[in-house]
């Protein structure tokens, strides 16, 4: 049961790799761990993590760079394979992003990737540290996951769902700020699970096991 992490020059591939590494062990499920940049691995692969850092234009770029990287991860997906996008890799599952400029990404969950814009002007973007999440709806990957509890963030634009049904978590930072979006056999999670301690490792183990 491989979890393929994907490496298309974005995102913390060393802490990433650590934490399901360490939540593969612990639970005897999803290992092993494989971080690569062969869309021929991610296509045998039974998981998928997409990471991300960075703006998300230049992540699709770089995903696309990757030769049939983005084709084998839409067909996988499509197929079925259990997903999960973490902060611009989560970002790139929306219809599109915003930030200098338009751009298309996967279109699995309809809405666009635009800029924070808190109520309160005193408050900072980016929206960076810990906040407290609100838990929308129940979900197989927040089991054991309760309101209140911290997750980290480091980003200026988050993705709001044209379908509320499709957003599983936030967090409030002068408004709602979309933590968690799911459908099917997909999962994004805006904040960083790697960086997250006992939240974000929760949710590891828990995606390790999910069977949707």
């Amino acid at each position: 049961m491989t979890t393929a992490i994907i490496d298309y020059g974005s995102g913390n591939l060393h802490s990433a790799a650590k934490s399901f590494e360490r939540m593969a062990r612990e639970t005897g499920t999803g290992g092993p761990i494989l971080v690569t940049a062969s869309a021929a691995e991610a296509a045998r692969a039974d998981r998928i993590v997409l990471p991300g850092v960075g703006a998300f234009g230049d992540c699709r770029e770089g995903l696309k760079a990757v030769p049939e990287m983005w084709e084998t991860i839409e067909s996988r997906v499509a197929a079925g394979t259990p997903f999960l996008g973490i902060c611009v890799g989560q970002q790139l599952m929306a219809s599109r992003g915003l930030e200098h400029g338009a751009h298309d990404g996967f279109g699995w969950i309809a809405g666009d990737v635009d800029l924070i814009r808190p109520s309160d002007p005193a408050l900072k973007i980016p929206h960076m540290g810990w906040n407290e999440l609100v838990i929308d709806r129940p979900h197989p990957l927040l089991e054991g996951i309760s309101d209140g509890d911290h997750a980290y963030f480091v980003h200026s634009f988050h993705l709001t769902p044209a379908d509320p049904a499709t957003r599983f978590a936030h967090v409030e930072h002068g408004g709602p700020v979309t933590a968690m979006i799911a459908r099917d056999n997909m999962v994004g999670t805006q904040f960083h699970p790697e960086k997250s301690q006992a939240t974000g490792l929760r949710l590891i183990a828990n995606f390790l096991s999910w069977a949707p």
